[in-house]
């Protein structure tokens, strides 16, 4: 069987695997996610996923290492996660009732043989019109601080999702569609992989 190494903390990321018949060993890279100057969120997405991956796969032998990093854009600007309850509410008063778009950057690291594949995914979610009492009582319950865009499709934050145009997986941090595309290229077989 070969060993399948997540290069994220991400619960949500873990859950989908995991649920989509993988069992992955998490090992969070620890990469430094601030943006560059100039990047656009889709290229954060994607330096950042090629940055987790490759930190986790210089200390892995024998393993394909999945590296993933999401952002939410909303008028041209990256959203990662508000961490604070303040900040949260601030970027759902913005999003309130408007279309956004949900970048997940995707890179797998084949150890075994030394190849990189990587490849960003957007998904268009619509979100429905939020009193500031459905806001604030989201917020509270902390769910949306460490997700990107905060806000979780999967969990409370879904109940505010109008609409979803792409793979919808994406919004739980990572396609599988890409995933097994990426895998394809590695010449991997996702079937190969189901524990």
């Amino acid at each position: 069987m070969t060993k399948i190494v997540l290069g994220s903390g991400s619960p949500s990321r873990l859950d989908l695997l995991r649920r989509a018949g993988l069992d992955p060993v998490v090992q969070p890279s620890g990469v430094d996610e601030t943006p560059r100057a100039g990047e656009t969120p889709a290229q954060l997405t994607d330096r950042l996923a090629r940055a987790k991956a490759a930190a986790v796969a210089a200390g892995v032998d024998d393993a394909l290492v999945i590296g993933c990093d999401s952002v939410l854009e909303f008028d041209g600007a990256a959203y990662g996660k508000p961490h604070r309850p303040d900040v949260a509410l601030e970027m759902w008063r913005r999003v309130s009732g408007r279309a956004a778009v949900f970048h997940t950057g995707h890179c797998v690291v084949d150890t075994r043989v030394g190849r990189t594949v990587a490849e960003v995914c957007s998904t268009d979610v619509r979100f429905a019109e939020v009193s500031e009492d459905e806001m604030a009582a989201y917020v509270a319950t902390s769910e949306p601080l460490l997700v990107a865009g905060a806000f979780k499709v999967n969990g409370r934050g879904g109940w505010f999702v109008d609409h979803v145009s792409g793979h919808p997986s994406n919004l739980e941090g990572l396609s599988l569609p890409v995933l097994r595309r990426l895998l394809h290229r590695l010449d991997v077989r996702t079937v190969r992989l189901w524990a």
